[in-house]
């Protein structure tokens, strides 16, 4: 089995915005209807799940000019384990991420492992 992670999106539109419009009964309904949806779909493919992953708060950017505030769209992760990227990846069709809540959409990036990575290069 591969490793792969499963990073969360959402733009500061779809996230806040969207979901800002919903009166608070809707937004309340909603968040209900998600939290079951995202529950069901962790018992689906709780033997697949290694790390149920969190939300993702503030970014800071390190580099050579030092340590500054900065935005992307990452907003939670999770780690899964499937035999491909492409199994990993159905895992995460229709999920409440984007369905229910106004996340954008789910990208699955294989972790490679470093020791292979190395011997490949030598």
């Amino acid at each position: 089995m591969k490793t792969f992670l499963a990073v969360y999106l959402g733009t500061e539109e779809s996230t806040h915005q969207k979901w800002k419009s919903l009166n608070e009964k809707e937004r309340h309904e909603r968040e209900k209807q998600g939290v079951e949806a995202w529950m069901n779909w962790g018992k689906k493919h709780q033997l697949a799940i290694k790390d149920n992953g969190t939300p993702l708060g503030k970014t800071k950017r390190v580099d050579s000019s030092g340590i500054s505030d900065t935005r992307n769209n990452l907003t939670g992760y999770a780690i899964v384990e499937a035999p491909n990227a492409e199994e990993a990846a159905k895992m995460f069709l229709n999920h409440p991420h984007f369905t229910i809540f106004p996340g954008d959409g789910v990208e699955i990036i294989e972790c490679l492992n470093l020791e292979e990575v190395m011997k490949k290069k030598t």
